[in-house]
């Protein structure tokens, strides 16, 4: 897959195409006839499924450090909305029916976001960190994502990656969604929460597990465009076995083609890097 190169559209196109799809996704909201999770249990199901955990704060070079602190203001706002959340058989998570609209009201800040590949400050910003550990953490799951969107931007290099490219989701109220379908007859509950300087995700469940995934990518590489930028691509897949390590097959998750905001293909002194704390 080739992407095209980057289109340049104006602040009243950006507005004016934000409201539309967000109306849009208000009204598929209420009339799609879906059965949307909204339950909250603060007691914890019994079996853990999968748990992962990201720091909280990283040292970015050339973005200010206080955008990562309002981050972590804005996390605690959106994680009162979605820990304890029941998944019931045939239920559908959806990450912003949840959380709601960010807004100053309710006590949100201007924190970090990518926009159209560029760093900058928007109201409600980091909430990507929460929708990327989501997304993680339920592909050690055997629950579904029916909905989910790539960063159509890699921005910074890797560094300390321990998890392959592409694997999270990018997030914006209300259109770029998070969704995940309890499609088993088992229920499962989101934990989500903040413990020292780490942001702490968990899928429980009210049943044992019977299979162990594990995600790995393949076909990892950069190309050169010839509008002059570079594309770097990969294919995500998990690995699903028996509780004993008993390998039962390999499924195709995603694949994800992303813009550099780097030159990849330049000595890793000399590239555009990230400095983590």
């Amino acid at each position: 897959m080739q992407l095209q190169k980057p289109k340049t559209r104006s602040p009243l196109r950006i507005w004016s195409g934000t409201q539309y799809y967000t109306l849009k996704r208000k009204l598929k909201w209420k009339t799609d006839g879906r059965r949307y999770a909204s339950d909250l249990k603060p007691e914890p199901l019994p079996y853990l499924v999968h748990t992962h955990r990201t720091p909280l704060y990283r040292r970015l070079r050339d973005v200010d450090m206080e955008m990562q602190y309002n981050k972590v203001t804005n996390l605690k706002i959106a994680l009162k909305q979605l820990n304890g959340v029941t998944l019931s058989p045939n239920e559908v998570f959806s990450y912003w029916k949840l959380i709601g609209k960010p807004t100053k009201r309710k006590g949100y800040v201007d924190g970090m976001v990518l926009h159209y590949g560029k760093v900058t400050s928007g109201l409600g910003g980091g909430l990507c960190q929460l929708s990327n550990l989501i997304y993680w953490i339920t592909l050690h799951s055997p629950l579904t994502v029916t909905e989910r969107y790539r960063h159509s931007y890699d921005v910074f290099p890797d560094s300390r990656r321990d998890q392959p490219f592409g694997s999270g989701a990018t997030c914006s109220y209300n259109y770029l969604d998070l969704q995940i379908t309890n499609n088993t007859a088992q229920t499962f509950q989101l934990l989500l929460y903040i413990e020292e300087d780490y942001l702490v995700g968990e899928w429980r469940s009210s049943l044992p597990m019977k299979v162990n995934y594990r995600i790995f990518e393949e076909n990892h590489h950069f190309t050169r465009e010839w509008w002059g930028g570079t594309i770097r691509h990969n294919q995500i897949f998990r690995e699903v076995t028996t509780m004993n390590g008993e390998h039962l097959r390999n499924e195709f998750i995603t694949e994800n083609h992303a813009i550099t905001m780097y030159d990849p293909f330049l000595p890793e002194n000399t590239a555009y890097k990230k400095v983590d704390s």
